[in-house]
């Protein structure tokens, strides 16, 4: 297979994949010829996937949302945690106001949020 260009394609590549991950096993040696052809296979499986199934970077707004629920964060501790006031963190979480640079680094230092998706 020199590519995956339909959804038969890829479930097949899957298949294959799975049944390759059982023989190779911890042998990943490029003289062994399932670990050459798991290896490829995973290429052609990925861009299929990276072309079909792409995923979009999430809103800041949402990944704070996020957060606050994983850390157990009401708007009051997740103002005090920033050190900013209350109304502001509220203006921030209903797309009100933009994020400053201070408030950016802090949401990247103290809720370990990707620096990626603060400056999208």
């Amino acid at each position: 297979m020199k590519t995956v260009d339909t959804r038969e394609q890829y479930e097949m590549a899957l298949q294959r994949i799975e049944d390759l991950l059982v023989k190779v096993g911890d042998n990943q040696s490029y003289e062994n010829p399932d670990f050459v052809m798991l290896d490829r296979l995973s290429d052609l499986v990925a861009n299929y996937e990276d072309k079909h199934f792409n995923i979009e970077t999430p809103a800041l707004v949402d990944v704070i949302k996020l957060r606050m629920y994983e850390m157990g964060l009401k708007q009051s501790d997740l103002a005090q945690t920033l050190e900013i006031p209350k109304t502001r963190v509220s203006e921030y979480l209903k797309g009100k106001r933009e994020i400053t640079l201070d408030v950016a680094r802090k949401l990247h230092s103290r809720l370990n949020i990707d620096g990626d998706i603060i400056l999208q």
